[in-house]
C-alpha cells in the first residue's frame, strides 16, 4: 500500500511548476491572488487554478479566503518558505556558474552584525580573496530579526555575529566562535573619560546610542533600566552602524554599548574612550548561524574555516 507521503511525492515530482512556485510566494506577499497573478503576468482565473492545482497535489488548503484577500493557512506557510528556498537555491545557482563563467572563484552572500563588522569578518573576507582572488563576496548588514528570514528562506548563505537566542533557531545551525561582552564607550572629551569607579548614578545624566528595539541586547537594557527606578534616557539615538556612532561619539556626550573587541582600535588611536563601568547585560557568543537544510558552495566553506581561523587568533591575542 502506497503511503500519503509516497503519493504526494510522486505526484509533485511529475507536476510541479516552478510557475507554481512563484505564484503561491507572491500570494504570501501579496495576501491577494489578484496582485500576485498581475506580478506573474498570469489572469486571476489562471491563478486561481493553479493554487488549487497545488492543494490538490498536496491535499491541504493552503489559504483562508477572507473578503479582504488570503491568508496562508500554517500549511501555506509551511510551502512558502520551502518554496522561498528552492527558488532562491536556483537563483544562487544561476548566480555561481555566472561568476564561473565569468572567471570568479565562487560566490558568498554574508549577514554581518554589529560583533562581526569591524575585525574578525574582514580578516576572513581578507584571507578568502587571497585564495581565491576571483571570488564574489556580498556582505548584508542588519540585525537577527532581518538577517535570520533571509537566511532561512536561503537569500544569504550565512549570518556571522551574535548569535541568536531560541526565537530563531528552527531550521538554523549555530557555530560558536568565542563570547563576547560588551563595554560602554563614548568619546574622547565625554565628561566621564578617564574616571575611574563609575557607577550607574554617574551615567544617568546623559544621553546613550541604543540597538533597536529588536535586538536581544536592547531588551536587556531596557529590562536593566527599568529595574533602576524606571530610568529614561534623557535623549537617545537607536542606531547600529558602528561609522554613524563612532562619529556621534565624538561629537555629542553620548554614552554607547559595544561588544568589547568592535572599538579596540578606536580607543587604541584615542579616538573613542571605555568607560570603567561594568556593563551588567549583553555578555553572549558570537558565531556563524548557517540554514541547516541548505548546502554551502566550496567559497563558504573556505569563508567559515577562516572565521574560526580569526577567532582562534582574536583569542589569543586576547589572552
Amino acid at each position: 500500500m502506497v503511503s500519503r507521503h509516497t503519493r504526494i511525492v510522486e505526484k509533485v515530482q511529475t507536476r510541479l511548476k516552478f510557475r507554481q512556485l512563484r505564484l503561491l510566494v507572491a500570494v504570501g506577499q501579496h495576501q491577494n491572488i489578484q496582485g500576485a497573478a498581475r506580478e506573474l503576468n498570469v489572469s486571476q482565473p489562471a491563478a486561481t487554478k493553479m493554487i488549487k492545482d497545488l492543494e490538490l497535489d498536496f491535499e491541504v488548503q493552503l489559504f483562508d479566503r477572507t473578503n479582504r484577500g488570503v491568508i496562508p493557512t500554517a500549511y501555506g506557510e509551511a510551502l512558502i518558505r520551502q518554496g522561498q528556498l528552492i527558488l532562491a537555491q536556483v537563483s544562487n545557482a544561476a548566480q555561481e556558474l555566472d561568476d564561473l563563467n565569468d572567471g570568479s572563484s565562487g560566490r558568498v552572500v554574508i549577514g554581518s552584525l554589529l560583533a562581526a563588522s569591524s575585525g574578525l569578518l574582514p580578516q576572513a573576507i581578507d584571507q578568502l580573496m587571497r585564495e581565491r582572488p576571483h571570488v564574489a563576496v556580498k556582505v548584508v548588514e542588519g540585525t537577527n530579526d532581518a538577517l535570520m528570514p533571509a537566511l532561512r528562506r536561503g537569500a544569504i548563505d550565512m549570518v556571522v555575529g551574535r548569535l541568536p537566542t531560541h526565537r530563531h533557531r528552527d531550521e538554523i545551525a549555530q557555530s560558536k566562535l568565542f563570547d563576547e561582552t560588551i563595554v560602554a564607550v563614548t568619546g574622547p572629551d565625554h565628561p566621564l573619560a578617564g574616571r575611574k569607579g563609575l557607577s550607574f548614578e554617574d551615567l544617568k545624566p546623559f544621553g546613550w546610542i541604543l540597538p533597536p528595539p529588536e535586538t536581544s541586547l536592547r531588551r536587556q537594557v531596557d529590562m536593566f533600566f527599568g529595574g533602576q527606578g524606571m530610568y529614561a534616557p534623557t535623549s537617545y539615538v537607536e542606531s547600529v552602524s558602528f561609522l554613524t556612532n563612532r562619529s556621534l561619539l565624538q561629537r555629542r556626550s553620548l554614552i554607547c554599548l559595544m561588544p568589547s573587541h568592535v572599538p579596540e582600535q578606536d580607543i587604541a588611536w584615542g579616538s573613542l574612550a571605555r568607560l570603567d563601568w561594568s556593563v551588567p547585560v549583553g555578555a553572549g557568543p558570537v558565531g556563524i548561524s548557517l540554514n541547516a537544510k541548505a548546502r554551502l558552495s566550496p567559497a563558504a566553506k573556505a569563508l567559515i574555516g577562516y572565521l574560526e581561523q580569526a577567532a582562534a587568533e582574536q583569542s589569543q591575542q586576547r589572552g
